[in-house]
């Protein structure tokens, strides 16, 4: 993929952290934030040549399970999306690459009427994953 290429991945999506910003964000070391970018607990790609990760992955704390928002007052900040890393291996599942990914979560989908991350972030898990599963 040439640097052209690479600026239009994940089009849909509003804002971009660094891995720094992402593991400032999070409260973690640098080595923490990077590992979750390679374990697939969240996608990246490369814009400029800097490894970016899309800031809707994140979520206030108490909003980690949108379907069962927890206490705010005991919540940490900011976590990932806890149905992300489950939907994230579903689309590797299906055979798509990490751009491909995040280029599905962040197209708008008739069948969910929003794109999947936003479904997602409004607690639509099941949907979501029926949505990626039919891909195969």
């Amino acid at each position: 993929m040439n640097a052209t290429d690479s600026e239009t991945v994940g089009a849909g999506a509003g804002s971009w952290l660094t891995v720094p910003d992402l593991a400032e964000r999070l409260g973690l070391t640098l080595a923490k934030a990077r590992r979750l970018v390679s374990d697939r607990y969240v996608l990246g790609t490369r814009r400029d040549g800097v490894l970016v990760v899309p800031a809707e992955f994140l979520v206030p704390g108490h909003l980690a399970n949108p379907a069962a928002p927890g206490d705010p007052a005991s919540a940490p900040a900011w976590v990932v999306l806890a149905s992300l890393p489950g939907t994230i291996t579903v689309l590797t599942d299906v055979g798509f690459s990490d751009d491909e990914a995040l280029d599905w979560l962040f197209a708008p989908d008739d069948q969910l009427g929003t794109t999947p991350v936003a479904a997602l972030r409004a607690g639509h898990k099941s949907a979501v994953r029926r949505l990626a599963q039919s891909l195969l």
